[in-house]
Formats: structure tokens, sequence, C-alpha cells
């Protein structure tokens, strides 16, 4: 009976864990968010205006598409995400291999940045990179943000790459070192490879989370989405329809990425 039980609780644990499930998660916890806000709108004598936001998306004037300030703003969330996302990468997986090193200085400078930045608010991190570095090496805003969270994500991505290279066997290190391979060659062709595959599932949760916390940069003055929301807010009074909409397009996207890591998870396995 045991034997014929455990496949179904493979498929049921492989169910429970596909992007499926988090889309319906996050369906029914905004499903319930917004039940709520409704009914906070409705005892407000709040008036609901939802004909207005296709607006401030979009707009198309004699035939021509043209962008409305949301739209724009997530353009920007996008550019910084993605930029962000990249260096990140780079700044982590360079710091892991600074923390594996047998050089007391590489060692010794890895963790601390990994300290200075798992120990102070992001905030603060983007004022100081924006205010006081920024000024000295003649950084805009747009760098600023970017060199902000590739800094604060990368800490965290370092500790998750870490994680994986130290899982691979030392027996693989021994067999790239009899065949001959040089220690950048291992690295590069066998083990970062395996080490990024068994640490796939947690970097999406880092790059998800780096997307939703770019919105700090509009702290800066950068028209982010957040930012964009908070213009439009402040000009037309839609607190509640835009922002639904932003929590929205953030869902989109974070969802989106799931789905896409999900896919090349799955092609990896094969």
């Amino acid at each position: 009976m045991d034997n014929v039980s455990e496949p179904h609780k493979k498929t049921l644990k492989r169910f429970l864990r596909s992007p499926a499930i988090d889309i319906l998660q996050y369906g029914l916890l905004l499903t319930v968010l917004v039940y709520l806000a409704l009914q906070s709108a409705d005892n407000l004598g709040y008036n609901w205006q939802w004909y207005k936001i296709p607006k401030l998306l979009y707009t198309i004037n004699s035939g021509q598409f043209q962008a409305g300030p949301l739209l724009n703003g997530l353009i920007v969330t996008l550019k910084i995400s993605s930029v962000s996302l990249i260096f990140a990468f780079i700044i982590g997986l360079i710091t892991a291999l600074f923390r594996l090193s047998n050089s007391f200085i590489a060692s010794g400078l890895a963790r601390l940045y990994l300290e200075l930045i798992r120990n102070t608010p992001l905030l603060i991190q983007i004022f100081f990179i924006y205010f006081v570095v920024g000024p000295v090496f003649g950084l805009e805003r747009f760098f600023s943000a970017v060199l902000a969270l590739s800094l604060f994500e990368g800490a965290y991505v370092s500790e998750i790459l870490r994680s994986g290279i130290e899982s691979i066997p030392e027996e693989q290190h021994e067999a790239a070192g009899s065949l001959g391979l040089t220690p950048y060659r291992t690295y590069r062709h066998i083990i970062i490879p395996q080490a990024v595959k068994k640490t796939l599932p947690p970097l999406v949760s880092q790059a998800v989370s780096l997307i939703k916390d770019s919105a700090l940069v509009s702290t800066i003055a950068i028209y982010d989405l957040t930012m964009e929301a908070q213009a439009v807010i402040a000009e037309t009074f839609l607190t509640f329809e835009v922002w639904f909409t932003v929590a929205l397009i953030y869902l989109f996207i974070t969802t989106l990425l799931s789905l896409a890591i999900a896919f090349m998870e799955r092609k990896f396995t094969a």
C-alpha cells in the first residue's frame, strides 16, 4: 500500500510546488484584499472611478499609441530592476568566491561587505549612495539607484550561491584537477553551472524581492512606477484605484518571472 501511494505523494508535492498554486494563492490573497478595501471604501462613501485608469496606462491619439504615466513608470522600474539584477548576480558571484577563497584579505573584504549591507536598511543605503557617493563620482539618480539595489541584493545572492557551491561534492573538484582543468575552468564549466541549477528557486525569490525593493528608489525622485503612482494620486485623488492597479502590475511582473524560471528549471532538470 505504501509503494502504491508513494508516486501519488510525489505527484501531489510537485503540484503543490507548481507556479499554478502560487498564482492561485496570489489570486486568493488579492481577492481578500480587494474585498476588504471595497468594504472600507463603501464605509467611507468612496466614489469609485475605474474608468479613468486606462488613460493613466495608455492613450491612442490619431491612431498612435502613447504611454501614460503608469506605463512610463513601469518602463523605468523594469530598466532599473533588469540592470540591477545583472549586477547583483555578478557581485554575488564574486563575493561568494571571495568568501570561499583561501586568501585572508579576500575573505575578510567579502565578510565586511556582507555585514555592512545586511545589517543596514536599503533605504539608508540608497540615501548614502545618492547623497554621499553620487556627488563624488558624478553618479546620476538612475545609476545611484542601480548601484544601491545591486549591492543590497548582491549580498543575499552571494550567500545563496555560496551554499550552492559548497553543496557540490569535493570529488568533482578532484576529478576536474585530475583532468588538468585550471581552477577557473573548473568553476566556470563544472561547479558554477551546477550551483546555479541547485539554487535557482531561492535566486528567483531574490529577483522577485529586487523588483519589489525597487519601489524605494522613488525616495530619490526617480519616476518609477511607485513615484508615478504617487504623482497621479496627488493630481487625481484616485487613491484606491491607482494603488490596486500598481499592485496588479507588480503581481503580473513577478508572476511572469516565476513562470519563466519554473520553465527554465524544468529544462535544466530534463
